[in-house]
């Protein structure tokens, strides 16, 4: 990506136009609709082409909870939100500046969410108003209406008749006509724009990508015909960027990348939203590097299938998501009693049972810790970036080997969907994993020679002369032999929690963002980190005394925390799980459940660690956040408890 050639190619933008730009340092764009209608796909294609434009971005899906919802209803909203800016963008931001509604019963959802502030500016679909049944047009009158009420800049706009000079099939071409509205609004490079349209369309030949190019183009010339605003947000600056190359990519894609240059050759995986994506991605790519993906016949077997491979000396991954690892519980506890290496994605998303399988959540991480009968410790990471889903990958097949067991990385809806440039990364041999060991083992060397400082033993692999050795779940010696006495237990034991011991004593404390001390200290974890860490920037800019903390290793946890959390006044957790709010009837202190990071902080700390967190289904915002800390400072101000 060169910033010039960006800069250069808006400026094009502009004289190709006839009408200035308005110059913004950012803005957030909404494309909502029914579910089918293809505002996804018009969205990533937007936000990508900023990204490679030179803009920071960062996008966020807007899916419904059913398959097939009712069309024209709030219910069935589908669409994207994407924030883009001359500087880095981490988060989905507040309230958006612009949104392109295919239908105006979408919209009242996203209100409800609080997606919009007076004056955003609506470029709404006008077919409703003259449809044949009354009732929709009572509907669609009735919902103008009081979005010019409640202050929406609303811009009806004949956008699907349009369309039919183009395709006799709107609804699957009017999706790419609004991308030439977006590209025209946004003062976008056309030819850039055309290119990612080719690479969306690739499979569909040319014909169909001749087709999208037409829709674009009309919806380019539409809005410079039907629209008097237009803006440019320039990319940014070059010192910013500092003469790297970047990717775009989504988080789920990141993981995939992550599984390829780990070395790692099989993924084994049932499909689960909203993990499956990370299966198509490697489906499509990953034979040329020489690994396959398994479609298991459940979830149950894909861990199966994975701790198989990993067991015959090639560590293996499996994706799921919450309901997945519900499944996967057993096995990975067999990973664990066995001291098998393995790799465990778990896309976390709202539940439980079913709960909201298109929605973010941050509910496993006790799950994931305690999940299992009896004490089966296991590596935990969290992913806080896109950039992160691929480095942590690559990080926890190396941890599962060193130490011998599994690794669980967690990512959620909102990293495995969000859109987002990176860093290219520049791959390097340390990434891959070793050949298999097929050299003699000796035969005075137990397969479980536990080092007692450490916990770690040497690893023999089947075809290894000398190294068969019988795997078993039940509780052993250390030569793998059924153990039911009271001394082999307590010691196997002992040994597999002594290896997270080991890998805390590698550890660094985690970074304070802001200063040292202070009145509050908000503690967060995976994808949260740019909402919390722009909304702590927000509130120390008005001269208030809070700093922030974002941990990636949970098991175990990163060293240091009690100091850190001696040096303020309070510390409060941040997620996006449930917690009981002390105001509500019938909790108490002694009643109260805290959010699950707050809870383990807890216990380990013997701090009294407050927690905020919320369940609506979508990424924290930064204006929550911000609002949140203006109240928890004034109560510490009042003396009292927050």
């Amino acid at each position: 990506m060169s910033t010039a050639t960006s800069e250069a190619a808006v400026s094009k933008a502009h004289a190709s136009a006839g009408r200035e730009a308005k110059i913004l340092k950012e803005h957030i764009v909404e494309i909502v609709s029914d579910s089918g209608e293809g505002a996804q796909k018009c969205g990533q294609t937007f936000g990508t082409v900023g990204a490679k434009m030179g803009n920071g971005v960062w996008t966020v899906e807007i899916i419904p909870a059913e398959i097939q919802p009712p069309a024209r209803s709030p219910a069935g909203a589908s669409g994207i939100r994407i924030r883009f800016a001359s500087h880095t963008v981490t988060n989905m931001g507040d309230e958006a500046d612009l949104v392109v509604a295919f239908n105006e019963q979408v919209l009242y959802s996203r209100i409800a969410n609080g997606a919009y502030h007076r004056g955003t500016r609506v470029l709404l679909e006008d077919k409703w108003r003259d449809d044949p049944v009354p009732e929709i047009r009572e509907q669609y009158a009735k919902a103008v209406a009081e979005f010019r009420e409640n202050g929406l800049d609303v811009h009806e706009l004949p956008i699907e008749k349009a369309c039919l000079a183009i395709t006799e099939n709107p609804r699957r071409g009017k999706n790419m006509f609004v991308l030439g509205m977006l590209c025209y609004l946004y003062s976008r490079d056309l030819d850039r724009a055309k290119g990612e349209i080719a690479i969306a369309f690739k499979r569909k030949g040319a014909e169909v990508i001749g087709l999208n190019h037409r829709l674009f183009e009309a919806g380019h010339a539409f809005a410079a015909e039907q629209l008097d605003f237009r803006y440019a947000v320039p990319p940014q600056p070059e010192e910013a960027l500092a003469g790297k190359r970047f990717i775009v990519t989504n988080g789920n894609q990141a993981v995939a990348l992550g599984v390829m240059a780990s070395g790692m050759e099989l993924v084994s995986m049932y499909p689960i939203t909203p993990a499956t994506s990370a299966s198509h991605y490697l489906a499509d790519v990953y034979h040329q590097v020489g690994g396959f993906v398994h479609q298991a016949e459940d979830e149950i077997a894909a861990i199966g299938f994975a701790i198989g491979a990993s067991y015959a000396g090639k560590t293996a991954c499996t994706i799921t998501s919450g309901p997945g690892l519900a499944l996967k519980t057993e096995m990975l506890a067999l990973a664990v009693m066995a001291e098998v290496p393995l790799v465990l994605v778990d896309v976390q998303r709202g539940g439980p049972s079913t709960g909201l399988p298109t929605k973010v959540e941050q509910g496993d991480l006790l799950a994931v810790l305690y999940g299992e009968p009896g004490d089966a410790p296991k590596v935990v990471l969290a992913a806080a970036t896109i950039e992160e889903c691929l480095h942590f990958v690559i990080m926890a097949r190396r941890l599962a080997e060193t130490f011998r067991t599994p690794v669980v990385l967690l990512t959620d809806a909102n990293l495995a969907t969000g859109v987002q440039p990176y860093p290219r990364p520049e791959p390097s041999a340390e990434w891959l994993a070793p050949p298999v060991d097929q050299s003699e083992w000796s035969e005075d060397v137990p397969p479980y020679d536990w080092d007692a400082r450490t916990g770690l033993s040497p690893r023999p692999i089947p075809g290894m002369p000398g190294g068969q050795y019988i795997l078993t779940g039940l509780a052993h010696t250390t030569h793998s032999r059924v153990a039911y006495d009271s001394d082999s237990n307590q010691l196997s034991s002992e040994m597999r929690s002594r290896k997270l011991s080991a890998l805390a004593s590698t550890l660094n404390p985690p970074t304070v963002h802001g200063d040292e001390d202070g009145d509050l200290l908000l503690v967060g974890w995976g994808s949260t980190l740019g909402a919390i860490e722009e909304a702590v920037d927000r509130a120390r800019a008005e001269g208030l005394a809070v700093s922030c903390v974002h941990l990636r290793f949970l098991a175990p946890l990163e060293p240091g925390l009690k100091e850190i959390f001696a040096r303020f006044r309070r510390v409060m957790t941040v997620e996006i799980n449930y917690s009981d709010d002390l105001k509500a009837p019938l909790i108490t202190d002694e009643t109260r459940r805290y959010a699950q990071l707050a809870m383990l902080l807890r216990g380990q700390t013997l701090v009294d660690v407050d927690c905020w967190s919320v369940v609506y289904g979508h990424p924290l915002q930064p204006g929550m956040i911000h609002g949140v800390i203006r109240e928890r400072l004034a109560a510490i101000q009042d003396g009292g408890d927050a």
